[in-house]
C-alpha cells in the first residue's frame, strides 16, 4: 500500500518513545463514540501526544487537537443536531450530497484553521481519488481536508484540493493507525465501526451504497489493528444508523465506557507488573 504523509516531519519529528498516539477510526454517527473514548483518556490521566482520524474520527480529531474540549465538542453537535443542518442534496453527477453546510459550522467551531496551528499534532486521513493512495495531512487548511476525509464515495462529493480530488479515508484504511504509528512510543485505536447485522439494509440507494462501503471498510481494518498496542473496540452501536445524530449522547456513553474497560486493564497490569 502506497502512502504520503503530508508535512508531518516538518510538525512532529521521528519517533517520540513517550509519546501516546491516538487513531480514531470512520463510522458516521457512531463516531460520536470517539467523544467518550477522548472524555476517558481525560479521566485516567492520559494525553495524546499525537492523533489521527478518518471520516468521523477525523472531525474528533481535529477539534480535540484545535484545543476543544469533549465537552465542547458535545455542545458544538448539541446546538446542530439534525443531518439536514450539515449537508444540502446536489445534482448527482459526482455524489447526491454536498458537505458545504458542515464545512461553515466546523469552521465557525475551531479555534484555529490550519493543521500547523494545532494544539495537539493531528493527522487528517483521506483517499487520493486519483492516484488511489492513502494520504495524511499534517498541515494546510483542516475544513477542506476533514470534508474530504468524511466525503463517502456516491454519497457525497468528492473534495478538490490543489487540483486532486479526494474521498472518504476508510476506502483504503478507515482505522489511521498507518499514519501515526512511526511517530508515537505507544499507539491507541478506537474502532467505532463493527458491522451491521444481516438483513438490516433498507432499499434506498443511500443506504446501499452504505453498507457497500461499510463492508469494504471491515475488510481494511485489520491490517491497521494489528499496529496498534491497544484496541478500544466499541460493540454496542452497531444499530446506530450512519446519520443519525440523536444517537449523540448514546455514543459518547458507549466510547466512555469501552475505553475505560481497556484502560483499568492496562492500568491494574502495571500495577501488577511493579
Amino acid at each position: 500500500m502506497v502512502w504520503k504523509i503530508d508535512g508531518i516531519l516538518e510538525r512532529f519529528g521521528f519517533l517520540k518513545d513517550n509519546t501516546v498516539g491516538l487513531a480514531l477510526s470512520g463510522g458516521g454517527a457512531k463516531g460520536f463514540s470517539h467523544i467518550g473514548v477522548l472524555k476517558a483518556f481525560e479521566q485516567f490521566g492520559i494525553q495524546p501526544g499525537i492523533i489521527s482520524g478518518v471520516s468521523a474520527g477525523s472531525i474528533a480529531a481535529a477539534l480535540y487537537g484545535s484545543g476543544l474540549t469533549p465537552d465542547d465538542i458535545i455542545q458544538c453537535f448539541t446546538e446542530a443536531d439534525r443531518f439536514g443542518d450539515f449537508t444540502e442534496w446536489s445534482l448527482p453527477k459526482e455524489g447526491f450530497m454536498r458537505l458545504d453546510r458542515f464545512g461553515k459550522l466546523l469552521d465557525s467551531w475551531l479555534p484555529v484553521k490550519r493543521l500547523e496551528d494545532m494544539r495537539i499534532p493531528t493527522v487528517i486521513c483521506a483517499t487520493d481519488l486519483d492516484k488511489g493512495t492513502s494520504v495524511g495531512w499534517c498541515k494546510g487548511e483542516i475544513v477542506p481536508r476533514v470534508l474530504a476525509s468524511c466525503s463517502i464515495p456516491i454519497i457525497f462529493n468528492p473534495v478538490r484540493i490543489n487540483g486532486v480530488s479526494y474521498v472518504d479515508g476508510g476506502v483504503l484504511r478507515n482505522l489511521p493507525a498507518w499514519a501515526i504509528r512511526n511517530y508515537c512510543g505507544v499507539l491507541y485505536g478506537s474502532n467505532c465501526s463493527p458491522i451491521r447485522k444481516k438483513g438490516e439494509t433498507r432499499n434506498s440507494i443511500i443506504d446501499i451504497a452504505y453498507r457497500s462501503f461499510h463492508l469494504m471498510m471491515k475488510s481494511n481494518t485489520p491490517q491497521d489493528l494489528r499496529l496498534c498496542d491497544h484496541v478500544i473496540e466499541i460493540q454496542n452501536l452497531s444499530n446506530v444508523r450512519t446519520f443519525d445524530l440523536s444517537s449523540l449522547r448514546k455514543g459518547v456513553t458507549v466510547g466512555y465506557d469501552a475505553a475505560c474497560r481497556v484502560l483499568e486493564q492496562i492500568q491494574n497490569k502495571q500495577m501488577h507488573n511493579k
